[in-house]
């Protein structure tokens, strides 16, 4: 499994201008992201330690698991924080067109009502982008400037707290995973760079 867990210049470069890939650096803000839920437990247990370090995050979600778990949903923007389109099914875009790629995104849409979209495994071509642009006026596409890695199997919970406590300057987009197949890593990671954050007086908030 190969991926990127700080995103290098060149990889910016290729869409200029079309996505966004940090936050406001004033004030002190990291912009806490978690990808792929809701899930009762999951979410759950991330919800209740944002509350208690007081920051607010962005979830992305998948259209399939809002319908699944709504009353998690509705709980994530009951407590203030932000919810992003992350597709209905959680695609490959390399592996899709822009028209179907695009229908994905109107369909979690539907469900999700947001300004905000993050394509999964971070896949998307330029093509998709400017039919996004194009088809969904207003819909801002979040990349990132650092991933945890709580997603990958070979690594360990230390591992991936030391690569968040790492990405945790003003400014920066960190990425999580409220997924079952995350959660050994994040249970490990974000009460880590929580506690971080905490001791450096920094914040999170929705993009």
């Amino acid at each position: 499994m190969f991926y990127i867990t700080s995103t290098p210049w060149w990889l910016k470069s290729i869409f200029p201008g079309g996505l966004t890939w940090m936050g406001n650096p004033s004030g002190g803000t990291i912009y806490l992201t978690f990808d792929d839920g809701p899930h009762p437990e999951i979410t759950g247990f991330v919800l209740d330690l944002l509350k208690q370090a007081n920051v607010k995050g962005t979830f992305f979600c998948i259209g399939e698991n809002v319908e699944r778990f709504p009353d998690t949903f509705n709980r994530i923007k009951e407590e203030g924080h932000k919810t992003g389109n992350h597709t209905h099914t959680h695609p490959d875009g390399w592996k899709m067109d822009a028209g179907d790629y695009l229908q994905e995104i109107q369909q979690a849409d539907r469900l999700i009502r947001s300004d905000i979209f993050r394509p999964p495994y971070g896949k998307i071509t330029r093509e998709q982008v400017k039919l996004i642009t194009e088809k969904m006026p207003g819909m801002r596409i979040i990349m990132w400037s650092g991933v945890t890695g709580d997603f990958d199997t070979r690594k360990t919970g230390n591992w991936c707290a030391q690569k968040a406590v790492r990405f945790a300057k003003p400014g920066n987009i960190i990425v999580f995973h409220d997924s079952e197949k995350a959660f050994p890593r994040l249970k490990i990671a974000l009460p880590a760079v929580l506690e971080y954050m905490t001791k450096h007086h920094f914040t999170s908030k929705g993009l």
